[in-house]
């Protein structure tokens, strides 16, 4: 696995898809299909992870199932087994684990890997479940997320893998002094080789210390000429 801190170029080298390449007729978000198309297209790719209920990954944004699998229920309640008898909405592909989704990336294209906050309690696991996968893959891959409890377990217990913490000024605690004390001493736990900011809250003072201090700064969700310049 080649993930070298003292690497990052991997990180800015090329646009990320944010969850593959998706959008199009059959083709959502997290999917082989955006994926493939992400790759096709000279992209990175970005996915999102959640915990099963028996402590593995899954390649899904949502908690909860209904918005992309005609089904309710939460990832966190359902085990890899049961839930890859779902399909992806508009597709006959299975909800899938990280493995399995690297190992058929296998090394084509940079990706990153949002792992998704469980809660209070779980993220041990998820984060253990999240380096078992990783330590199969090949090519470039990183981690990042909004739970500074993650990025910081990285630190901790697997410190050659690169890690991001993902940004906001929005949502709850994310602005005003709140928000700067709580950004200002994740970044101090953590110790993140990079930053994910949302594109909404650019320019960003906070954004702009970090690169001064040499981490790189990536940008979310860019999905228009205003934004890709702000974003530049």
């Amino acid at each position: 696995m080649r993930t070298s801190p003292r690497d990052l170029d991997f990180i800015t080298r090329q646009p990320f898809a944010h969850r593959g390449l998706h959008g199009a007729k059959g083709v959502p978000e997290n999917s082989r299909a955006a994926f493939e198309r992400a790759i096709a297209a000279g992209h990175g790719i970005e996915l999102d992870v959640r915990l099963t209920a028996d402590k593995d990954a899954v390649v899904f944004h949502d908690a909860e199932l209904p918005r992309l699998v005609n089904a309710g229920g939460r990832i966190a309640d359902l085990t890899v087994g049961e839930l890859g008898a779902f399909c992806l909405a508009g597709t006959d592909e299975p909800i899938r684990t990280l493995r399995e989704v690297l190992s058929e990336i296998g090394g084509r294209t940079p990706t990153l890997v949002e792992v998704k906050s469980p809660g209070r309690r779980g993220h041990g696991s998820l984060c253990r479940a999240v380096r078992r996968a990783l330590e199969g893959a090949n090519g470039w891959t990183a981690v990042m997320s909004f739970d500074p409890r993650i990025v910081h377990w990285f630190r901790e217990h697997s410190p050659q893998t690169v890690r991001g913490l993902v940004v906001s000024k929005e949502g709850r605690g994310n602005a005003g002094p709140r928000g700067w004390l709580s950004r200002n001493l994740a970044v101090r736990a953590a110790r993140p080789h990079f930053i994910a900011c949302d594109v909404k809250a650019l320019p960003f003072g906070f954004a702009e210390r970090q690169r001064r201090k040499g981490r790189p700064v990536l940008t979310w969700t860019v999905r228009n000429d205003e934004e890709r310049a702000r974003a530049t």
